[in-house]
């Protein structure tokens, strides 16, 4: 038997009228180097076929990375989706009080929260101390709650929007679902001058829902234009 064996005329016809083919297949590439890595033996290093490791690793990561954009490219866009429907079923109350319910029910499953609470401050005195009105959507509490709330496991000054993990969920805010929240978004809402402000609260039972490294662009525009349909029921 001879120790050059021949390709067979078919095959090699075909190499040669198709060489592009071999050389856009990563298997058959990977077997010719390996191949001629062999017949060299231990003793020589082959350059380019480092460089040709290396080339693929850095390939590999590239890919990788491509595929993490895409991916978060599309979580993105369809976080906008979601935010966009739900101001549209915001903006179709016609009644605070169906604004309200729809905001603790449909509004909530658009966005795919376990909960979503508004914290209205004031000063008339009659504030909830654990309960909760119209479908646990609105929570009345006394001057300074909504600065307190917010200030909860944070140093600095606050800001318009904040995300974290909640380890102990607050009964007053969320009501019987307490036990289930893992992690919130807190929007602070200004209502306009000599008006105490508001909170606008979204709790999540997936502890990784919101988290304080995540952007925070979409939820800052829902929360204007929470703040301005507010204005319109307040005024």
């Amino acid at each position: 038997m001879s120790s050059n064996p021949k390709l067979e005329e078919t095959l090699r016809d075909a190499i040669i009228a198709k060489p592009d083919a071999i050389l856009d297949d990563q298997a058959v590439m990977q077997a010719l180097i390996a191949a001629d890595d062999r017949s060299k033996g231990d003793n020589i290093i082959d350059l380019r076929g480092v460089a040709m490791e290396r080339l693929e690793a850095r390939l590999d990561r590239l890919e990788d990375t491509h595929r993490s954009v895409i991916e978060a490219a599309y979580e993105n866009l369809s976080s906008t989706n979601q935010v966009h429907r739900a101001i549209l079923r915001m903006l179709d109350a016609t009644e605070f009080e169906v604004f309200l319910r729809d905001l603790g029910g449909a509004v909530a499953s658009i966005l795919r929260v376990e909960a979503i609470t508004l914290v209205l401050e004031t000063a008339q005195g009659d504030h909830d101390t654990g309960g909760q009105h119209l479908n646990g959507a609105l929570t009345l509490a006394e001057p300074g709650f909504v600065e307190d709330y917010l200030a909860r496991g944070h140093k600095g000054a606050p800001r318009q929007v904040s995300l974290r993990a909640v380890a102990d969920a607050s009964p007053r805010v969320y009501g019987d679902k307490s036990d289930r929240i893992r992690s919130e978004a807190c929007m602070r809402l200004d209502f306009g001058e000599g008006k105490l402000p508001g909170l606008l609260i979204m709790g999540s039972a997936d502890p990784t829902h919101f988290a304080p490294q995540q952007a925070t662009d979409i939820l800052t525009f829902f929360t204007g234009v929470f703040e301005r349909t507010m204005r319109r029921w307040l005024s």
